[in-house]
């Protein structure tokens, strides 16, 4: 087995990617509308407890970051709603930066859905 394929044999989760694209009504008006770009596609969703340290304060904060791994060759556009599933439970995300591309995989930073721009 290569390296991409064992890499992608441990994903268990599915990334649905949804834009937010202008779209003519049936009556023939225009609006918007969440359109999926992507369903199903194998992903890994990685979670982190971060710990950030204030001086001036006696209690540490502390914060949760997620990471989406996937196939190289996705693209997802700018601004996208990244809806991944996991058994019974769906996590909304929107990416945070651009991501990181690697030889057989891609690794993007996540924060928290929290509409659209």
């Amino acid at each position: 087995m290569n390296t991409k394929k064992a890499l992608q044999s441990m994903w268990r989760d599915k990334l649905t990617v949804v834009e937010y694209k202008k779209v003519t009504n049936p009556d023939k008006s225009t609006g918007f509308a969440e359109v999926a770009a992507l369903a199903s596609q194998p992903c890994k969703l990685s979670f982190s407890t971060l710990q950030a340290v204030n001086q001036n304060d006696s209690n540490a904060a502390l914060a949760q970051a997620a990471k989406l791994f996937l196939d190289s060759g996705v693209k997802i556009a700018p601004g996208s709603k990244l809806i991944v599933k996991r058994g019974n439970d769906t996590f909304e995300f929107s990416q945070s930066g651009l991501p990181g591309i690697f030889t057989n995989h891609q690794e993007i930073l996540l924060i928290p859905f929290k509409g659209w721009a």
